[in-house]
């Protein structure tokens, strides 16, 4: 997509210098870009690469010597990720699927389609489904009897959505993703190994047969306005009440949420993660990486977990875990430090008691 310099300056909110009528087609790595791009160089770690590629613009840091790094112009971005968000927005060609219905897809009479939907081929609508304006929806996606998807959602290839879930405004989900399947809920007739443990944190009385009773879910998934959710996702629906994703929250690739679940506002959950059944999640919360949350437990709002960390119990607001089982940041960085030196210390103790052991050795007391 073709923007001048002016142009793309004007809708960051940002200065620009230089032949601000040059037009960029696309952005670019420095050392990589061509003569049409704008070559992305925020932090002067990144400079170098201008010498390597083509580069007739490029977006800097503020006080950058364009016209020394050989440049006709230049775009300066105070805080790099914020611009690059709003130059992505443009640069964006976005899915083709092609205006109105497709021929391919089936939709139920009962179902209410927007005005200006464009929906591809292969998709399944089912009864009582409503959907909002502008909606775009890719090839072999599923929306299940008595779904409500708001205005300006974006569903990509594969997604599922389940009955009765009902998503809010300008909702972004990625291929692969299922919203609203069955929660995994099972009950023994007896008292089960399961519930043993967790009332006695290690023994069993008796171990015998046991079979799962299934309990069904009745509930369903309620999602907030601008959510996203990445590829191969998966909510579950709530057994009674709704499982709930709040107003902004983002949903990286193959994370998991249990049934029951509530996560908060603005909310970010990265690859991998995994939240257990009716489990709350507070706002502006942070899970990296396959962090894994237990269930029946509260994590407050502001709380950042590092990648792999598991947390067990409750978390209060505003703190910063890491490890497994999670603890506080500052202690899991003491804890690795003193495991460090375990083998030193280890070796110490080896040698003390080479020293210590023949004066710690009772006489002989045997008569001849």
């Amino acid at each position: 997509m073709a923007h001048s310099i002016a142009e793309i300056a004007a809708a960051l909110g940002a200065q620009a210098v230089g032949d601000l009528g040059l037009v960029v087609r696309r952005a670019s790595e420095p050392a990589m870009a061509g003569p049409e791009d704008l070559a992305l160089a925020m932090d002067p770690r990144y400079a170098g690469g201008l010498s390597q590629g083509r580069a007739q613009a490029a977006m800097l840091w503020p006080g950058a010597d364009w016209q020394g790094l050989g440049l006709k112009a230049a775009i300066f971005a105070p805080r790099g990720r914020l611009a690059m968000a709003g130059l992505s927005v443009m640069m964006d060609e976005g899915p083709q699927i092609a205006p109105g219905i497709h021929p391919m897809t089936v939709i139920d009479p009962s179902a209410q389609i927007g005005q200006g939907a464009a929906i591809g081929p292969f998709v399944t609508i089912g009864a009582g489904v409503r959907i909002g304006l502008r909606a775009r929806i890719a090839s072999h996606v599923s929306v299940a009897e008595g779904a409500v998807i708001g205005d300006d959602a974006l569903i990509l290839q594969g997604v599922r959505i389940g009955a009765r879930v009902r998503i809010e405004d300008r909702f972004i989900c990625q291929p692969g993703a299922v919203i609203g399947a069955d929660g995994f809920s099972f009950v023994t007739p007896e008292k089960s190994g399961v519930e043993e443990i967790r009332e006695t944190l290690s023994q069993r009385n008796e171990i015998h047969e046991q079979t799962w009773t299934r309990i069904h879910s009745l509930g369903s998934v309620m999602i907030g306005d601008d959510v996203e959710i990445g590829a191969n996702c998966t909510i579950d629906r709530g057994t009674i009440r709704d499982t709930a994703i709040g107003r902004g929250t983002k949903f990286d690739n193959q994370v998991h949420i249990g049934h029951n679940v509530q996560v908060g506002e603005d909310t970010l959950l990265c690859g991998q993660v995994g939240i257990a059944g009716s489990s709350r999640i507070g706002s502006r919360v942070v899970l990296a990486g396959q962090v894994g949350v237990n269930d029946n437990i509260f994590v407050g709002d502001d709380v950042i977990a590092g990648g792999g960390t598991k947390i067990f119990t409750n978390a209060p607001k505003g703190r910063v875990l890491l490890g497994y089982p999670a603890v506080k940041m500052e202690t899991h960085v003491e804890l690795q430090k003193a495991l460090r030196r375990l083998p030193r210390l280890g070796a110490r103790v080896a040698a003390l008691e080479t020293v210590i052991a023949p004066s710690s050795v009772p006489p002989n007391t045997e008569e001849d």
